[in-house]
């Protein structure tokens, strides 16, 4: 059977909600549009739904200037691409780097709906954050996601899990979505795991390299329609996919011809 692109998706904001595309042009630092905005805690460091689940909820939505805010109970609001005043000392992990604020209105609407002291700011200039110098070349740049411009995930390994649930102790969580794993690329057509052994592949016109399995956290555990927490995906996964200290699921890319346009449909053809 061939590889296919079966889906994409991109998450204008960190940590909330995603949207499912029919087509992706992408950068070298991701998707067109991808985690280019981040919410944070009053100091700068990245607030994820791993400690604010209700995040999932929020249904960020992109427009040309900027994006609008959706959330339950809330009435929407539409925050502009700031101009490039304002920059502060952001945190993502292990990252140091500027961004800009959003503003205060962005600020007390985050605050308001979550209940905790919020702030946003956007990623102004993608060009200031480096991938992991240990899986990455030096002119390798991400966004606000966690490490890598794409995730990429298979129809099959998410089959392969689910059965995996279903005879577990857990059984009634199961079976969970793809979309708690966010990823950017989704492919059927492959064997389960076939991703594990990917280290180069072409997507429709475009080459990737595949650098390293993606570790997963408890943020897989919370349902993206509820916000709420539970033990699976995570649990399972910790008896069966474990690499080193990693419990994985999924491959990150990194883009060697940005620019291209990704289809759903696309033709998905390993490497190396």
């Amino acid at each position: 059977m061939s590889l296919v692109v079966s889906s994409l998706a991109r998450y204008p904001v960190k940590s909330c909600r995603g949207e499912q595309l029919r087509e992706a042009v992408v950068e070298p630092w991701g998707p067109a549009g991808d985690r280019r905005w981040m919410i944070t805690d009053p100091e700068g460091v990245f607030a994820t739904a791993r400690t604010l689940p209700r995040l999932v909820l929020i249904h960020p939505v992109l427009d040309e200037g900027g994006v609008t805010l959706h959330a339950p109970g809330a009435e929407p609001l539409r925050v502009p691409f700031p101009e490039g005043e304002g920059l502060e000392g952001v945190v993502v992990w292990r990252s140091s780097l500027k961004a800009t604020s959003a503003g205060e209105a962005a600020a007390a609407w985050l605050t308001e709906v979550m209940g905790t002291e919020l702030r946003l700011v956007h990623l102004d200039d993608p060009t200031r954050r480096p991938v992991d110098p240990e899986f990455g070349e030096p002119g390798d740049r991400v966004s606000f996601a966690d490490g890598y411009p794409l995730l990429l995930t298979t129809d099959a390994s998410l089959d392969a899990l689910n059965d995996w649930i279903a005879e577990g102790v857990d059984a009634a969580e199961g079976p969970v979505p793809m979309t708690r794993f966010r990823p950017n690329v989704v492919v059927s057509g492959s064997a389960a795991w076939a991703e594990d052994d990917w280290s180069v592949l072409r997507i429709g016109g475009a080459r990737f390299r595949a650098v390293k399995p993606c570790g997963r956290c408890v943020l897989t555990t919370v349902d993206p329609d509820t916000g709420e927490k539970g033990r699976e995906p995570l649990a399972t996964l910790a008896r069966h996919r474990r690499m080193g200290k990693a419990i994985v699921f999924g491959t990150n890319l990194i883009p060697d011809e940005p620019g291209a346009v990704l289809r759903v449909g696309d033709a998905v053809e390993p490497l190396a």
